[in-house]
């Protein structure tokens, strides 16, 4: 490209080679080396300072309408027989403007009500305990597969009224359709893998909707077809798209934070052993886990106009990738950023987001976060990790485990 400013060297390239065991390091140095940087990697302006973040998640320069963004990246020969999976990611509400966006949240609002969150706290109770009864006596458990996984998937499906012998499905759907959104680079077959699982996952919630019209239900599919504000309702695209998305970013993101979270703990033995002392402190233990490592790396936007941030100029178009990590991790925001302190009294993190597209499922992903990590320690209080060595999958967007054995 002509523009000089994006000649500085692609330190995102580490990311990749590192299996993004550990970026952190590389957000420091982006942050004060180049806080404003042009990766040629993936294509974007990558952002690491706090408020450039922030600012970037609501300001309305910068578009959430991004789907293209990734069809784009394919092959002309691909993007046609691909375009359903485009035309479905353009309907989510994370990929939509104003007033798109303000009409279907302020309608998804009057079904998720916080009672509905409160509603599910028992049975969140009762899924983390069966599944800890299933591994006690093996003394050792996948925090991923044993635990995380099957938790979230059964809350979303419980949320949906969706039934269990149905849930285990939905892994394979989240991982495919995760595994095209997610990536740093778009590839035919990913886009092919998670177009399939869509589809498949569409029709699935198509039969739903049909029973919930013949049939309602006192659950949260029931309240969302039924849902008006001022004569407006959620049309077929809408319902089909918000269930999509809820079993998806509901499920794959709260999962990849609890293994997250279990790491950090497990790594940082004085903070689990405080937390243990003071169980109390769970809900400041599970904000700091989220500012520490969150599961959420990277807000997506575009810019609508031409741009200048820290005396770079983005043209319109171009693709932003504001870096949540990054920010929770800025020394300007937060003292010994890179410590572990479930103690931290200043702990406005972004890892929900921030303005208008803030995260609509957080206080049920605080939910379950707080009552599997309250569980999990205090049934098991010698847990310790089987091994140092743990894996991580290769996704820019999100940062998560393959798996995370752990033993007691």
């Amino acid at each position: 490209m002509s523009n000089t400013a994006k000649q500085a060297p692609d330190n995102l390239e580490r990311f990749y080679q590192a299996k993004l065991s550990d970026p952190y390091p590389v957000y420091h140095h982006l942050r004060s080396e180049d806080p404003v940087h042009w990766s040629d990697h993936i294509g974007a302006w990558i952002l690491t300072r706090y408020d450039d973040v922030k600012a970037a998640a609501n300001d309305p320069r910068f578009s959430s309408v991004r789907a293209h963004y990734f069809m784009n990246q394919l092959p002309e020969t691909a993007q046609e027989r691909l375009r359903p999976l485009g035309h479905q990611l353009a309907l989510w509400l994370i990929h939509m403007d104003p007033p798109d966006h303000t009409r279907v949240r302020s309608l998804v609002h009057k079904a998720f009500v916080p009672q509905v969150v409160e509603g599910l706290r028992d049975s969140v109770h009762q899924i983390v305990n069966e599944l800890l009864d299933g591994v006690a006596e093996a003394g050792e458990i996948d925090v991923m597969g044993d635990l995380a996984y099957p938790l979230t998937a059964s809350v979303i499906a419980e949320l949906l009224g969706i039934p269990t012998e149905d849930r285990i499905r939905f892994r394979n759907w989240s991982d495919n359709i995760n595994g095209f959104v997610g990536a740093a680079h778009v590839t035919t077959r990913r886009a092919e893998l998670a177009q399939g699982s869509m589809l498949e996952l569409m029709d699935y919630l198509h039969d739903l909707l049909e029973q919930r019209r013949q049939s309602p239900r006192d659950d949260f599919v029931s309240g969302l077809i039924a849902v008006e504000e001022e004569g407006d309702r959620l049309n077929e695209e809408e319902l089909l798209a918000l269930g999509v998305l809820l079993l998806f970013a509901g499920h794959e993101t709260t999962a990849n934070q609890i293994g997250n979270a279990v790491l950090a703990l497990l790594r940082n033995p004085e903070q689990l052993q405080k937390l243990q002392r003071e169980p109390t402190m769970i809900n400041d233990a599970v904000e700091e886990l989220l500012r520490y490592d969150s599961s959420v790396q990277r807000l997506g936007r575009v810019a609508t106009e031409d741009i200048e941030i820290c005396g770079k100029p983005i043209r319109q178009g171009e693709f932003i990738a504001a870096m949540l990590g990054a920010a929770n991790r800025d020394p300007a925001h937060f003292a010994e950023p890179d410590k572990l302190d479930i103690e931290r009294e200043q702990n406005s993190h972004l890892s929900f987001g921030y303005g208008k597209h803030y995260c609509i499922g957080a206080p049920l992903a605080r939910l379950e976060l707080q009552i599997v990590l309250s569980t999990i320690l205090s049934r098991f209080p010698c847990l310790r990790l089987k091994t140092d060595e743990v894996e991580w999958y290769d996704n820019f967007g999100q940062r998560f485990l393959r798996s995370l054995p752990v033993i007691f």
